[in-house]
């Protein structure tokens, strides 16, 4: 089945046009869910909002939106003048500017997309554009409305196709002071910034995430098997911490690693 498109419409700089669609380039929907479930009767558990003061249920055409402006206090807004509130959406990627790369803070990053023409016409004004990014080694900054709020988009030059990542506003990123103004100040030792050195060194590789690995889900996808066919179910063993000062540990870690013989792997059965 064709991947479906999360948003359809055209990409703009200045009378250079093309119709685009977007596709979500990250998902979280192959990753193991859980239902909550009544223990007694094993049956799921069903949410339902109820009013914080007389516990009673509310129904659905009775709940709408509000904000705290103090203490208990809030301004009630309905669906419709949310909606009347928004931007419309002219369905077009109007690109604004064109930026380096390093330009922008990868905490603005938000969300990945992938950008492709919409229809076999708009090929030719969309390779048009990629290549043009590709050959001034070069990003566009863009803004549409996408899902029902102002956004502003990274599109960047990516294999066959673009990549347009959403971006956090200013308003949004925390300053990084709220996490490192606790950091002090320390000296390290020649030496032990020479041993760091030779491991970030001589553990050099290349970004490969096919490598990785969700233990987690792993983890919780063994324990659901386990326990579907009844066999014991796996404990993780606990590690006892060991106590040893940095620079042992940055001696260990200098080590070269044992060579291991590769092992014939065979097919099983």
């Amino acid at each position: 089945m064709a991947t479906r498109a999360n948003w359809k419409g055209v990409l703009k700089i200045a009378d250079l046009s093309c119709q685009v669609a977007l596709y979500s380039a990250a998902s979280t929907s192959d990753r193991i869910a859980f239902h909550t479930i009544n223990r007694a009767t094993g049956h799921r558990v069903r949410r339902e909002f109820v009013d914080s003061q007389t516990g009673r249920e509310v129904s659905r055409d009775d709940q709408v939106k509000g904000y705290e402006v103090s203490d208990g206090e809030y301004v009630v807004l309905s669906d419709e003048e949310i909606a009347s509130a928004v931007p419309d959406s002219d369905k077009t990627l109007g690109i604004t500017d064109f930026i380096r790369c390093d330009q922008v803070d990868p905490v603005y990053f938000d969300r990945p997309y992938y950008l492709a023409p919409a229809d076999p016409s708009a090929a030719e004004a969309f390779a048009l554009i990629r290549q043009g990014l590709a050959k001034q080694k070069v990003a566009a900054l863009a803004q549409t409305v996408l899902f029902r709020r102002m956004r502003n988009l990274l599109i960047q030059p990516y294999k066959d196709g673009m990549v347009a990542t959403t971006l956090n506003y200013d308003y949004e990123v925390r300053a990084a002071d709220e996490a490192f103004n606790s950091i002090r100040k320390t000296r390290i030792e020649p030496e032990m910034l020479d041993l760091a050195q030779h491991i970030i060194r001589t553990k050099m590789g290349r970004f490969d995430p096919s490598t990785f690995e969700d233990r987690y889900e792993a983890a919780l996808i063994e324990l659901v098997k386990a326990k579907e066919e009844g066999r014991k179910l796996p404990r993780r063993a606990a590690e006892k911490p060991k106590v040893i000062s940095l620079m042992e540990a940055l001696r260990a870690s200098a080590k070269p690693e044992p060579k291991t013989k590769a092992k014939s792997k065979r097919k099983a059965g």
